[in-house]
């Protein structure tokens, strides 16, 4: 019987240095292989726009961009994000400006409470770097794994879509850019 291959890198037992980019800038972590993405944005970053709701994948307040997909943070561990990007709600805003979808949501009064609000920006953004031009049926199914409580989401479609024009028109004017196309989210709900 030929001898069992040896795995060539393991983690752990204890906690092991992962660096990562988040919001555009390396993050240098020391956590416990266990440790999820969530915990380690709040805890050891001070990243706290990732709400943790449920803790299990089901209601989507803790979403973020993950290489550009939307994802559940509690469901991510840190040390699979090694090397890659990470985008919270923090990272949306420049030089004093919120994002469009930020801007959406303020104007169309798609964040009632605010619980689940950023994560509803987040998989929102990542459908509008995906689809620049979404149906309100994408914009739905974008959504489907984030709950609000509150019920907002008419005004969440709403600011979504309004969100579209605004990069569309940016992008037809002179000097505006168009959007980074970003893949397909991951880690999500049953109903993704």
């Amino acid at each position: 019987m030929p001898p069992v291959p040896r795995a060539s890198a393991v983690a752990g037992p204890g906690p092991v240095d992962v660096v990562l980019d988040v919001n555009g800038r390396p993050a240098a972590l020391h956590v416990p292989p266990h440790r999820t993405l969530l915990d380690a944005l709040r805890g050891e970053l001070g990243l706290l726009g990732a709400k943790k709701g449920c803790d299990e994948g089901t209601c989507g307040a803790c979403t973020v961009l993950l290489d550009g997909r939307a994802v559940y943070s509690c469901m991510t561990l840190a040390i699979a994000c090694a090397g890659r990007s990470v985008e919270t709600i923090e990272g949306l805003a420049r030089e004093g400006r919120l994002h469009p979808v930020q801007e959406a949501f303020v104007e169309k009064d798609a964040s009632q409470c605010g619980y689940c609000t950023p994560g509803q920006v987040m998989s929102v953004v990542g459908l509008l770097r995906e689809n620049e031009a979404p149906t309100a049926e994408d914009v739905r199914r974008a959504v489907a794994g984030n709950l609000c409580r509150c019920g907002a989401y008419p005004n969440i479609v709403a600011a979504a879509l309004a969100a579209s024009r605004r990069r569309e028109h940016r992008a037809a004017s002179p000097g505006g850019a168009n959007s980074v196309r970003a893949g397909r989210r991951s880690v999500r709900g049953p109903r993704d």
